[in-house]
């Protein structure tokens, strides 16, 4: 019976027809024996509408510092004492300098993000120099993650060619209030519209791990559609010392691929990009997701985290008959 129920959502979505909320839910709740199943089917769409490429970023978390939001998973928040690294914005030049270092490594797109809850005028003006730079003198395409944004800074990063605006809810609507305190779901959204009315391509995602139910995971799933972004980032929680979320438990493998598979059901053309925690989480860095609805990966780093060797994540999509 389950079997059947995959193969019936697979063929629609294979036909672009949309499954509903409650096939959805029958799909993230499938048993444990027929996990697999779900995956190959997450995979036969991703190859349809996706071919065989992954899409393969780096990060520079261009301001490390302590921000002023609560969210309980966050190693940047100066609610907590995490004891991280912390700096200013750097000099231009070693960021364009670092753009190219990634564009050399074979990433395809390099994303500037910074620990604050918006830019201030002053530092928004150096990002626009940063990101007029790496135009310049790398050529990658230029992703930026700078938090709550006015229309007037989306159309200015429109105008400087930024190709896609990241800003993740985190977790389901439901969840959210436990999360973080100090700013709304609708916040996130609101900030989400904005740069989609300025042009920008969007970039949403989210955090799993938390604490939070497989309904919730399909919350945030249905979240995530209502946006169309052309990007969808999944992290999967590293529990960092020093904030409430330090003792949580890692969630099965399961889980995880029952999260990539649905998401892609319901988003087939979107890059799905398994984000933060897959070298920790995973036993394989990620082979069984690229295989499970996934077709993106961040290398090299994360926010407050080092990464894969670039060349090691490069060889391993190879390995499983993938491109870069």
């Amino acid at each position: 019976m389950e079997q059947k129920i995959i193969n019936k959502c697979k063929e629609k979505v294979l036909s672009e027809i949309r499954i509903t909320f409650h096939e959805a839910n029958s799909l993230i709740n499938i048993s444990e024996k027929h996990v697999r199943i779900l995956a190959s089917a997450a995979n036969e769409i991703t190859r349809k509408f996706n071919g065989i490429k992954v899409d393969v970023e780096q990060l520079n978390n261009i301001k490390k510092n302590g921000c002023s939001e609560d969210c309980i998973f966050c190693a940047q928040s100066a609610f907590y004492d995490t004891r991280i690294e912390k700096y200013q914005l750097p000099p231009v030049s070693e960021i364009v300098k670092q753009a190219q270092k990634a564009k050399d490594d074979g990433a395809i797109s390099y994303c500037l993000v910074a620990a604050w809850r918006e830019p201030s005028p002053n530092d928004f003006k150096q990002v626009c120099q940063i990101i007029n730079q790496i135009n310049k003198n790398v050529g990658i395409k230029v992703d930026c993650s700078l938090g709550f944004l006015t229309p007037s800074q989306a159309k200015k990063l429109k105008e400087l060619k930024v190709h896609r605006y990241n800003h993740n809810l985190e977790t389901a609507k439901s969840k959210f209030p436990e999360i973080c305190t100090t700013h709304t779901f609708q916040d996130r959204l609101n900030t989400l519209k904005i740069a989609r009315n300025a042009g920008l391509q969007l970039c949403t995602g989210g955090i799993i791990g938390m604490g939070e139910t497989r309904a919730q995971r399909l919350e945030l799933i249905f979240d995530i559609l209502s946006i169309c972004p052309e990007e969808v980032t999944i992290n999967i929680l590293v529990p960092m010392p020093g904030t409430p979320l330090k003792y949580q438990t890692k969630l099965s493998t399961s889980e995880i691929v029952r999260m990539f598979a649905v998401l892609r059901f319901l988003l087939p053309k979107s890059i799905i990009k398994i984000s933060g925690g897959r070298e920790i989480n995973l036993d394989d860095d990620g082979e069984e997701l690229l295989q499970s609805g996934a077709n993106g990966i961040i290398t090299s780093g994360y926010l407050t985290m080092s990464g894969n060797n670039p060349k090691n994540d490069i060889q391993m999509i190879k390995k499983i008959g993938l491109e870069v």
